[in-house]
C-alpha cells in the first residue's frame, strides 16, 4: 500500500476532522480498516490492557519489561499529552513525525479502499483511525509484540480487533457510564470481552469483588486467569496462578521512591525500587504478571529491577520542578483522585505544607467526587478551565468546591495560576483532566 507524502500537521488535521463522528458501539469500522490494510496485527503478538485506572502505566511498564527481555515492542497509548505521535511508541520511544504521518495516511487510504468495495459505509472515528494506523506501523517497523491500551471499555473498543495473547484488566470503577453502564458489574461485563480464546487473562487488584464476571468469561473462552493480589489477600484462583506484592516503603517527598516486593507466577523478584508513588505498586505487579504471561516464563530479576529503576510515567505524579514543587497527575475520576490523595499524604506529610491544587475537570466527569477525594490534602484550590470543548467552566468547578469543602478556592487561567502560586512560595499539584496536565507540560517542557 502506498501513502501520500504527508507531514505531521496534515495527519493531525485529518484526525481532528474525524473527532465529530464520536464513538461506535461496533467493531465493523476497525475490521474494515484492518482488512484493507492486510490485517497487520497478524504479523505480531498482542497484549491488550483495559481498566478504569492504571492502564496507561501498566501499558508502559509491560512494554518496557518486554523490551528489556530482547523483544521489539510497539506500544499504543491513549490519550496523548499534547501530540498525537506520543500515542505510538516503538522500542521505548515515540515514533517520528514522519512515521506517524505515514501511518495516518495509510489508515485513511484503507478507509478509501474499504468504502470503494462497500465494506465501510459509516464515517470512522479518530480512535479507529489511530488504532488502524498503529497496527499498520507496528507491522512496518517489524515489532515482535504490541502492547495496546484500550481507549474505553473493551467489547467495542477499536483495539479489540486483535486476538490478544494476553488480556489485562487493571480494575473497574465508575467512569464512562453513559457508554459502558451505570454499575461496576455492567462495566466489568463490557471490559471482560477483551478475554478471548487462547488469551491469558490477568486480573489486577482493582477487580476485587468482580472476579466472578472475569473468571466466567475466561471459562467460556477456554482459558485460565492469573490474578494479582497483595500478600495476605484472598485469591479466587490457585496460589500458583496468583501474583503477590507488598509495599515495603512509601515515598516521603514528591520525588521519593517506593519499594515493592513482588512474587510472580514464575519467579520471585525481590525488592523493586521505583521513583513513583505507592499507588504504582499494583501496576508494577500487574505489568510483571502480563510480561510473564506474554513470554511464558520467568523474567530476569536484574532486568526487572533495571527497568523499573529507569521507568518514567509522563503525567502520573510527574515532577516538573522543585523549590517549590510542581507536580502533575492526570487523576480524572474519583477513584484516581483518591489514590492521588494518598500519594500527596505521603509526599507532603505535614498539613501546613500541603500543596495548592490547580484543578481542571471535563464536564462529563464526576467533579464532586474528585473534589471530595482531594479536599483533605489540599492547601487551597485554584479552579481552571481545561483547553477542551468538553471542559467544565472554572466558575462552575469553584462553586462545587465551595459547596463541598471549606478549602480556600479561587479561579484563574492555568498558566497564570501555576506561576502565581509558585511565585508565592506554594508547592503546586496540577490535576484533573489529562488536557490540563498536557497544557502544563507543554508550557514547561514544550511537549
Amino acid at each position: 500500500m502506498t501513502s501520500p507524502e504527508w507531514g505531521y500537521e496534515q495527519a493531525a488535521e485529518a484526525l481532528r476532522g474525524a473527532l465529530t463522528f464520536g464513538i461506535h458501539p461496533s467493531l465493523h469500522g476497525i475490521r474494515a480498516l484492518s482488512e484493507a490494510l492486510g490485517r497487520p496485527d497478524d504479523a505480531f503478538a498482542s497484549v491488550q490492557i483495559t481498566g478504569t485506572n492504571g492502564k496507561s502505566s501498566v501499558t508502559r511498564m509491560t512494554a518496557a519489561l518486554l523490551e528489556a527481555h530482547r523483544m521489539r515492542v510497539g506500544a499504543f497509548l491513549s490519550p496523548d499529552l499534547g501530540r498525537y505521535s506520543q500515542r505510538f511508541e516503538v522500542a521505548g520511544q515515540p515514533v517520528s513525525d514522519d512515521d506517524f504521518a505515514r501511518a495516518i495516511a495509510a489508515a485513511l487510504e484503507a478507509e478509501s479502499i474499504a468504502r470503494s468495495v462497500g465494506s465501510l459505509t459509516e464515517p470512522v472515528t479518530e480512535f479507529e483511525l489511530l488504532t488502524a494506523a498503529a497496527l499498520w506501523l507496528f507491522r512496518e517497523l517489524s515489532v515482535d509484540i504490541a502492547v495496546l491500551e484500550v481507549g474505553m471499555g473493551g467489547r467495542w473498543d477499536a483495539t479489540s480487533v486483535v486476538g490478544p495473547a494476553v488480556s489485562v484488566i487493571t480494575g473497574v470503577g465508575l467512569d464512562h457510564m453513559e457508554h459502558l453502564g451505570s454499575t461496576r458489574e455492567a462495566i466489568a461485563q463490557d471490559k471482560s470481552h477483551i478475554i478471548k480464546p487462547a488469551s491469558a487473562p490477568v486480573l489486577g487488584p482493582g477487580t476485587i469483588g468482580l472476579e466472578d464476571i472475569f473468571l466466567a468469561r475466561a471459562e467460556s473462552q477456554g482459558t485460565h486467569a492469573r490474578v494479582v493480589r497483595e500478600f495476605g489477600q484472598p485469591t479466587p484462583v490457585a496460589e500458583d496462578m496468583t501474583i503477590r506484592f507488598r509495599v515495603l516503603q512509601h515515598p516521603i517527598a514528591p520525588d521519593g521512591h517506593t519499594r515493592i516486593a513482588v512474587r510472580g507466577a514464575h519467579a520471585e523478584y525481590g525488592v523493586i525500587d521505583v521513583a513513583a508513588p505507592a499507588y504504582q505498586a499494583p501496576n508494577v505487579a500487574t505489568a510483571i504478571a502480563a510480561a510473564e504471561a506474554a513470554l511464558g516464563r520467568a523474567l530476569k530479576p536484574a532486568l526487572v529491577a533495571r527497568t523499573f529503576g529507569a521507568l518514567a510515567a509522563p503525567g502520573r505524579f510527574e515532577v516538573l520542578a522543585s523549590d517549590p514543587w510542581l507536580v502533575v497527575d492526570g487523576a480524572h475520576n474519583p477513584q484516581a483522585a483518591a489514590v492521588l490523595a494518598d500519594a500527596v499524604d505521603d509526599a507532603w506529610s505535614f498539613a501546613a505544607a500541603r500543596p495548592s491544587i490547580v484543578l481542571g475537570v471535563l464536564a462529563d466527569k464526576d467533579a464532586a467526587g474528585i473534589i471530595a477525594a482531594l479536599a483533605p490534602v489540599a492547601g487551597s484550590f485554584v479552579c481552571v478551565q481545561p483547553p477542551s470543548p468538553r471542559a467544565l467552566p472554572a466558575s462552575a468547578l469553584a462553586a462545587i468546591v465551595a459547596e463541598l469543602t471549606d478549602v480556600p478556592c479561587t479561579t484563574g487561567d492555568l498558566a497564570a495560576a501555576v506561576t502565581a502560586e509558585r511565585a508565592a512560595g506554594h508547592d503546586v499539584l496540577v490535576t484533573g483532566s489529562l488536557t490540563t496536565v498536557a497544557q502544563v507540560r507543554q508550557l514547561l517542557l514544550g511537549g
